[in-house]
């Protein structure tokens, strides 16, 4: 695939597209490559009177001339090139000529990265023998989208019923010479006066505002351009209206969904402190500073020694808070640019940065040892108050001496600790 491409959004399988079957316009998305359909919304199905996403996906087009593949390859570079193109599309969804406002955008499908485009229809013009004037009038009359036209004051010239009534319930005496029924319409007044004047510096565009409804505050897609008077060709300013409020509310979840598995992924649920798997991220920033300093990186890995008769004890809620404050004492004797991980039952890994020689990480083992030899008390519900007494056995590996990547330096660290274990627990050795 081109490097031209490279910047654009790519829809790995149709999973990713499931919020826009949360959109009432019909969203399709051809593959240029194939030239055939990749996907559609349930709108989009109905639209083509088919019965399942497969019918569309297999759809016939091979009576399509080379004029039409043509278009559609234009459409595609002037996507890639302008980010959007809104223009008429004729289609023939039941062999007869509809014409449509279509928007498209460009983005790269599937594992082989086929361009494609994605449909957008938020309006449908049927040309006949209605004069076009009445037929404009008929479609802002009965479209769905809020459709106005303002002076660039900021008052109304003309809208249609869906806009009338979505702002009904706003006050005209509570309008001035600085507040318009246009900046009312927004959440924040401040902020409609802000895209009134953007508007007309730019000579439109498009913007999602929070905005001030009957139906209560609704996140809107506000399509702005530049018109004239028909009749005293004053420049006006026409406002499309796409209610969002439901997609938003829907990314937003789904982001809150992705950041709290990334949380889950990356901490650890008990301690607080990183997983293993955010410590494999970090590791190479950790690597990669010491080879530029000349410093070696200490890997110690640390496992808790007499915990199984804890939990054998006291129980688990109780392992689990011995845990926890043994989180506490590790972290607090680490500086800042070191880093703690639990990866698992009762062991940790430390990755000490800047050190210069062995004993650097021997000194902070030591510390490490008699700190987490000290008494811990619990209160116990059922038993009161409790002492529980545990130790620590260490072994310590080094980047660059034992290698560069963690899950071989984490490895050798281990051996070097069953080493402890084996000599008597409560003492660290370094990694031959």
């Amino acid at each position: 695939m081109s490097s031209e491409y490279s910047h654009l959004v790519h829809i790995k399988d149709h999973q990713e597209l499931r919020l826009y079957e949360l959109i009432p316009d019909v969203v399709w998305v051809f593959d240029l490559d194939k030239h055939g359909w990749w996907w559609g919304n349930t709108a989009a199905v109905n639209f083509w009177g088919l019965g399942s996403l497969d019918e569309l996906i297999n759809k016939d087009l091979s009576g399509d001339t080379q004029g039409a593949k043509d278009r559609t390859l234009q459409t595609f570079e002037l996507a890639v090139k302008n980010n959007l193109t809104i223009d008429p599309w004729t289609t023939y969804p039941d062999g007869k000529p509809k014409t449509l406002y279509m928007k498209h955008r460009a983005c790269l499908l599937g594992p082989e990265r086929h361009r494609g485009i994605i449909a957008f229809i938020n309006e449908e013009v049927n040309l006949g023998e209605t004069p076009e004037n009445l037929l404009l009038v008929e479609a802002m009359r009965y479209t769905t989208v809020l459709v106005t036209s303002f002076s660039f004051s900021g008052d109304v010239i003309v809208e249609n019923p869906k806009a009338t009534d979505a702002y009904k319930h706003i006050q005209t005496e509570l309008l001035d010479g600085e507040c318009r029924a246009f900046h009312l319409r927004f959440a924040n007044p401040e902020e409609g006066k802000d895209c009134l004047k953007r508007a007309i510096e730019d000579k439109g565009g498009r913007w999602t505002y929070l905005m001030n409804t009957a139906q209560g505050l609704r996140k809107h897609t506000l399509d702005i351009r530049i018109s004239r008077h028909p009749l005293s060709g004053e420049f006006l300013i026409l406002m499309a209206e796409y209610d969002v409020t439901e997609l938003h509310d829907a990314l937003e979840k789904a982001e809150d969904v992705q950041n709290e598995l990334r949380r889950m992924a990356h901490y650890d649920a008990l301690t607080g402190l990183p997983s293993l798997y955010f410590l494999l991220e970090q590791a190479e920033l950790f690597f990669a500073k010491a080879v530029r300093n000349q410093e070696k990186v200490a890997v110690l890995f640390l496992d808790l020694d007499g915990f199984k008769k804890v939990n054998d004890t006291w129980g688990h809620s109780v392992g689990d808070r011995v845990l926890v404050e043994a989180a506490r004492r590790i972290t607090h004797l680490l500086r800042r640019s070191d880093q703690a991980a639990r990866i698992g039952g009762d062991e940790f890994v430390l990755l000490l940065s800047g050190i210069q020689h062995r004993n650097d990480a021997g000194e902070v083992a030591i510390k490490l040892i008699e700190a987490l030899e000290k008494p811990i008390v619990i209160d116990c519900d059922e038993v009161g108050t409790i002492t529980v007494q545990i130790s620590v056995s260490i072994g310590i590996s080094f980047c660059p001496d034992h290698g560069d990547k963690l899950e071989r330096l984490i490895k050798v660290a281990d051996n070097a600790m069953y080493s402890v274990k084996r000599a008597g627990k409560a003492d660290y050795m370094y990694a031959p």
